[in-house]
């Protein structure tokens, strides 16, 4: 966990019960703070996800879009409002509980984040593993599974990361996100490091997963092509809160200066014409 003080983090009139049939938002942030030291990064921040959506957060820098994504993991606590995953207070749960939660939810980190030891296989296997419930045989034939979700065969699997390209690397890590079967994912800048051609076949994986799995995905990117591409709302954050949140053509005719010079300058106008 953080620094970040934790006043009151509570969520009022909150259940306790994991709920996973989509009664409920997959996620809920209710007024939000998050302070470090004396700096506000968010204040009175909401914020709402519902099953099945792609819902992307944008916002310049120091505006908290990864201290946000950390606390919808868990990794860090809110100074004050509650982040609620699948019903649940995970700001409050203990860390045994908070991680049969992380069991429910999947993590696309920006590098990728393999373990440069592991091979593709073991990498892939490892959330299995560590529920010391799969049988070896169960662990192999889900693990092949998995890799060809995401497009890698089985002759991959004994390919060290140092040996795999920056697109492959991507896909390796898309499977481990997709290992325990999560209902939500959670991209970190998911196409950065690409040429356009990987980058548009990476977001066309996506775009596939999403709709045969039925997931909720919530991704940060800087990328508008990726971000008109798969988002079905968009977030913005600036002074420190959410200030527009819808479809794209909703977002950007919010007049504000940051949504301007984002959306409407000459990439995003290009984006857009790409997207039509």
């Amino acid at each position: 966990m953080s620094e970040t003080s934790t006043e009151e983090s509570s969520c009022p009139n909150g259940g306790s019960q994991l709920t996973l049939d989509g009664s409920v938002p997959v996620v809920e942030i209710t007024n939000l703070q998050t302070k470090f030291g004396r700096t506000v990064i968010h204040n009175e921040l909401n914020l709402t996800i519902e099953q099945g959506e792609i819902l992307s957060l944008v916002g310049g820098s120091g505006t908290g879009k990864t201290v946000l994504l950390r606390q919808m993991l868990g990794l860090e606590r809110p100074s004050r409002g509650c982040v609620r995953i699948f019903g649940e207070d995970i700001s409050q749960a203990s860390a045994e509980h908070l991680q049969q939660l992380r069991n429910h939810w999947g993590m696309l980190f920006q590098q990728g984040a393999l373990y440069s030891a592991l091979t593709v296989f073991d990498n892939v296997a490892q959330p299995m593993r560590e529920l010391h419930a799969l049988s070896p045989e169960l662990i192999r034939a889900a693990v092949l599974l998995k890799m060809n979700m995401v497009g890698l065969g089985p002759e991959h699997a004994n390919k060290m990361p140092s040996d795999l390209s920056g697109g492959m690397i991507k896909r390796v890590a898309l499977a481990r996100a997709l290992a325990l079967e999560p209902q939500l994912l959670f991209l970190d800048e998911p196409t950065a490091g690409l040429d356009p051609d990987l980058s548009e076949s990476f977001v066309a994986l996506i775009k596939s997963l999403h709709r045969e799995l039925g997931l909720t995905v919530v991704m940060v990117t800087h990328d508008l092509d990726t971000l008109f591409a798969l988002s079905t709302r968009i977030a913005v954050l600036a002074e420190k809160h959410v200030i527009a949140v819808g479809p794209t053509r909703e977002v950007i005719q919010f007049d504000h200066p940051f949504i301007k010079d984002f959306f409407l300058g000459d990439r995003g106008k290009r984006a857009l014409e790409a997207l039509e």
